[in-house]
């Protein structure tokens, strides 16, 4: 299978599946000297993962990560404090899949001879033919999207090491939308949400809270504490503390689940995809990513324009249309209103908008980037829809019988912020690499300049 690896400098490759024993994630420019733990990685993957409300799926996986390479299994030297730092070779994370049950299983084998429409399993049976993985979709799943969080997670805290910031939130779902608040208010409220997710986790308490994985154990002793987890999985979860809506509300001011600024705006949307999903249908939405702190001149023309690489977030499977700034509203503006126009105070250059969401030409301005995803309704619903035998070709009627989201939207958003960070990362990576050789460059034609300048002064006087 080609296409599961991006980028240059700091380069991803992803693998596994929806049923299969789980999925992987190798990094490739992971600077050393980094502290990472498999609880740094949880706290990611704890937003994304189902099975945690209403929102999302009932199927339990818990998502804990095992870091299988790349981190120093110890101090190297004598009088080093460097165990468990990145050292700068491919960093492997691991993610089992533990909430895998023979009923699921079987009610997929059942159906995957009719196709859903609005999923892959029509196409890749074309791919790949009968040893195409469609139990529970395979990697065409939204469950390899792990992955990206994972490899975010990592992303994110590098460049947050260089001051850069990537956050995301829902911004529209199921037709209602979110108020525009200022960057900082709405990353400020971000942070809160994933402070009271990781609070309210049941899984976070039980192997990290807890210390039933320590950074220092060996993988295998790793596994044996998943595998007790995988026995007592729904008894863990059910004995999390209840998350109290109104409670949540009224102490942090957001939505337990839905991670969303506007917390009026947030309980409406969830009100809406429950009566959405009561008629047996889904629902999608919009989400916004905004990353800041980025210095300007940063990416590359032509072909890797930075927005075009931002574009590729269609590669996330439920994504149907990516805009960068005010996006598709330009068509409706002229020149005199699109244009970002500038000034200079107190030395440093101020635009008085931001309607090219901070990249004009390929390269950054500066200014904060935006961008936002369309998130297209699940496709399984609990609705009769047309169909056909895939091996037969004879027209057919699918009714949903497997577990589903009645919105993808509530879960997207931490797979869109990991995905900006990593195309982020990779491209300031390499405009490091060329601001290095620029100044090197620079600095040899200098000091040559002033080596001429010195013998023809020297010239004159003699």
């Amino acid at each position: 299978m080609l296409g599961c690896t991006y980028g240059k400098m700091f380069k991803v490759t992803v693998a596994g599946g929806s049923y299969q024993e789980g999925l992987t994630v190798h990094l490739q420019g992971v600077p050393p000297g980094m502290k990472l733990t498999e609880a740094d990685i949880y706290e990611a993957l704890l937003t994304r993962k189902p099975g945690q409300s209403e929102l999302a799926s009932p199927r339990r996986e818990p998502d804990v990560p095992v870091i299988y390479s790349g981190v120093n299994a110890a101090d190297t030297m004598p009088g080093f404090s460097n165990a468990g730092m990145t050292n700068g070779t491919p960093l492997v994370i691991l993610i089992p899949n533990l909430d895998r049950h023979f009923e699921h299983i079987d009610q997929y084998q059942q159906t995957n001879r009719t196709p859903r429409p609005g999923h892959a399993s029509y196409a890749s049976y074309q791919k790949y033919g009968e040893c195409d993985d469609s139990i529970g979709a395979g990697f065409f799943s939204g469950r390899y999207t792990s992955t990206i969080v994972a490899a975010g997670a990592v992303a994110r805290r590098v460049l947050k090491q260089h001051g850069i910031e990537v956050f995301a939130y829902v911004k529209e779902a199921a037709g209602v939308r979110a108020s525009d608040m200022p960057h900082d208010e709405a990353r400020k409220k971000v942070d809160v949400f994933r402070d009271v997710r990781r609070q309210y986790d049941p899984i976070y308490q039980w192997v990290f809270t807890e210390g039933r994985i320590k950074p220092e154990m060996r993988m295998l002793e790793k596994m044996a504490v998943l595998a007790e987890l995988e026995r007592d999985l729904i008894k863990i979860q059910d004995a999390a503390k209840p998350m109290d809506p109104e409670t949540i509300r009224k102490e942090f001011g957001v939505h337990p689940t839905m991670n969303c600024p506007d917390v009026d705006a947030a309980f409406e949307m969830e009100k809406r995809i429950l009566e959405i999903r009561d008629e047996g249908d889904s629902s999608g939405g919009l989400v916004e990513v905004v990353a800041t702190g980025l210095p300007a001149g940063m990416g590359e023309p032509v072909f890797e324009k930075l927005d075009g690489e931002l574009g590729r977030m269609m590669s996330i499977g439920t994504i149907k249309a990516v805009e960068i700034g005010a996006g598709l509203a330009v068509k409706d503006m002229r020149g005199s209103q699109s244009n970002d126009q500038m000034r200079v105070e107190n030395g440093r250059v101020v635009f008085d908008s931001n309607n090219a969401g901070g990249i004009t030409g390929g390269l950054t301005t500066g200014q904060p980037i935006i961008a936002r995803l369309a998130v297209k309704p699940t496709p399984t619903i609990a609705k009769d829809q047309h169909t056909i035998d895939k091996v037969s070709l004879e027209n057919a009627t699918l009714s949903a019988v497997t577990r589903r989201d009645p919105t993808i939207v509530a879960r997207v958003w931490p797979v869109a912020e990991a995905f900006t960070a990593i195309v982020l990362l990779d491209q300031y990576i390499q405009h490091l690499g060329w601001q290095a050789m620029w100044r090197k460059q620079h600095n040899r034609l200098s000091l040559l300049s002033s080596l001429l300048s010195f013998f023809a002064e020297v010239k004159k006087i003699s």
